[in-house]
């Protein structure tokens, strides 16, 4: 958000106040536009997200130029007092009460202030609530997970095959022990932006909670699912992450699953999970399917 403002800032040769704040409507507006179905994508999803902090971006300098408006006439308030005191006769009690009254202006700026940013920090955790990314790894989150599955199970017939994958994070409890859970973040990081180096563009990514993540490829078989997975498993497995000169080594169990004309969401993930869970019990590092026989 703030490389997005300041580059707009740099493109005017003298900016103003109200061009900052009519920019960050415009872009603010653009959301009302856009339905929650519309969003197919990671980046349509990080534009929207992206536009939605702008409009809180808004109401933030209008405030501070406020604050900065007072600080700068207690500022000067402050200056006068101080000028008062290089006079030869010094007026004690009539200074105590200017400092006083100063004290109480900036207490009750900087309370006003704080309010202000407890209103816009409950806004932005509203708002990434109500986003369909996950804050940390921005790929979508189990919110639009639970919208998409809803969306392809309603149809009841698709025209192509559609193969969703349940990954699991091997021993993360270890990484999140033994290092810390900043850690335990960056790992989720790391993992997150493996998948969307290897996936398609069509393919979507969600992040289903704590250390577990979904992955839906569309228009593929069951050949060209498997060798994806193999693909991700070797590449998680064969990288190491870095944190604080500590080589971190990940692995990742799949399990993976076809999606069926007859499916609800709850059935299909029930699948998907039962899958993870043979190739946790197997040794992790790992993929097994489960199928439904003679499934249509």
């Amino acid at each position: 958000m703030c490389k997005e403002l300041m580059s707009n800032i740099d493109t005017q040769e003298i900016p103003t106040k109200d061009q900052v704040v009519n920019f960050l409507h415009d872009a603010a507006n653009t959301i009302e536009t856009i339905a929650d179905d519309a969003i197919s994508s990671n980046e349509q999803a990080k534009q929207v997200f992206t536009n939605a902090f702008k409009e809180i971006a808004n109401s933030t300098l209008i405030s501070y130029q406020g604050t900065n408006n007072v600080f700068e006439e207690l500022a000067k308030a402050h200056q006068e007092t101080v000028d008062e005191c290089t006079e030869i006769y010094i007026n004690l009690p009539e200074i105590k009460e200017k400092f006083n009254l100063i004290q109480e202006q900036m207490s009750a700026e900087v309370e006003r202030a704080n309010n202000i940013i407890t209103d816009l920090t409950s806004q932005v955790k509203e708002l990434e609530r109500n986003s369909s990314l996950d804050s940390l790894t921005k790929v979508f989150n189990k919110r639009a997970l639970s919208t998409y599955l809803h969306q392809i199970c309603a149809a009841k017939t698709n025209s192509y095959e559609l193969h969703l994958l349940m990954l699991d994070i091997d021993d993360f409890k270890v990484i999140n022990d033994t290092y810390g859970h900043i850690a335990g973040d960056k790992v989720l990081i790391y993992i997150a932006n493996i998948l969307r180096k290897t996936l398609r563009d069509g393919d979507k990514i969600f992040r289903f909670g704590g250390e577990e993540f979904v992955i839906i490829l569309n228009r593929i078989d069951t050949k060209a699912c498997q060798q994806i997975t193999k693909r991700i498993l070797n590449l998680i497995s064969s990288n190491q992450l870095i944190y604080k000169g500590n080589s971190l080594s990940v692995t990742m169990s799949i399990g993976t699953t076809v999606h069926y004309s007859s499916d609800t969401p709850d059935e299909i993930i029930a699948r998907a999970d039962k899958a993870l869970y043979k190739s946790k019990k197997s040794g992790k590092n790992q993929m097994n399917s489960e199928l439904i026989t003679n499934g249509n």
